[in-house]
């Protein structure tokens, strides 16, 4: 029983199989719970649920094979200090059995995905992750993974100038590649972060957010957290809000024209890159990532 489809030409597969052999071989305390795949649009991570309350995640891809280690080392720190729910890593798992990279047993955190449909008070909502992301941002980012030295989204945006420009030419007939250049050049305009580093999610999407009785409850999956730029987190006003509710997004939080326009960039930047290279694999991460650039190019360039 595989966990999902392959997402990566060269990812590594996992199955429940492999998973119990590795809790077996390490964890044998858990080995007895049930473990069943669990269905996601996310790309790094293969996830099982495994009993009602855990959850393991697989690194799918090499990239993807420190982000166990990097969430066990500041979530215990980071988590507590913030207004929703985050991962708490229960134990972090060796290579064996065949698996090449460590992997993690997590608490389990109830809810759904993100959805403007799934909240109740979409402006209210958009006020409460403005709220946790000033509360990340407010945190010491001493000894932080630096978003220069890993090339994590907080670096500059001309770093991905390259990707996000062959990323449009092959969505050439598929979206109006004009119109997302021009957002494009513009975000690459506005001035860069000049102020002290602070922290980022770098991930910032619906499938990242949960949401309990419509209001956001958890955020999840911090692979991409670092310190550098926040604007990249501003991914979310895109991918999941619109109208009065980014407007509110954007009003708590308090952004600067430079900063939102920034992260306007990283919004289409992380749909025109998805979209071509996920488009036969991953049909619930591409119709998100089709959502949030048509929002972000629904939006005139001044």
């Amino acid at each position: 029983m595989s966990s999902a489809r392959r997402m990566h030409v060269d990812e590594v597969d996992t199955d429940v199989a492999l998973v119990g052999r590795l809790l077996a071989a390490q964890f044998p305390r858990w080995a007895g719970l049930p473990l069943a795949p669990v269905a996601s649009a996310g790309t790094d991570n293969a996830i099982y649920r495994l009993g009602d309350d855990l959850v393991v995640r697989l690194p799918r891809i090499h990239w993807a094979a420190g982000q166990a280690a990097k969430e066990a080392a500041w979530l215990p720190r980071l988590g507590p200090r913030l207004p929703l729910a985050v991962p708490e890593p229960l134990a972090i798992g060796r290579p064996g059995a065949g698996y090449p990279w460590p992997w993690g047993v997590y608490r389990w955190l109830p809810g759904q995905q993100a959805t403007l449909a799934a909240l109740s008070d979409p402006c209210a909502a958009a006020a409460e992750l403005a709220r946790f992301l000033l509360a990340l941002q407010r945190l010491d980012p001493t000894d932080g993974p630096d978003a220069r030295a890993h090339g994590l989204r907080g670096a500059p945006l001309a770093s991905r100038d390259a990707g996000v420009r062959a990323a449009i030419a092959a969505l050439d007939g598929l979206i109006d590649t004009d119109a997302a250049t021009a957002v494009w050049s513009e975000a690459l305009r506005a001035p860069e972060w000049d102020r002290a580093p602070v922290w980022f999610h770098g991930d910032f999407l619906p499938g990242n957010v949960l949401v309990s009785d419509g209001r956001p409850s958890a955020v999840i999956d911090f692979g991409g957290l670092g310190v550098g730029d926040p604007a990249c987190d501003l991914m979310i006003a895109w991918g999941l809000l619109a109208g009065e509710s980014r407007a509110a997004f954007r009003a708590a939080l308090a952004v600067d024209d430079a900063t939102w326009a920034r992260g306007r960039g990283h919004a289409l930047a992380q749909a025109v890159i998805f979209i071509p290279y996920y488009l036969e694999t991953n049909p619930a991460g591409v119709a998100m990532a089709r959502r949030a650039l048509a929002e972000v190019l629904a939006e005139p360039v001044e």
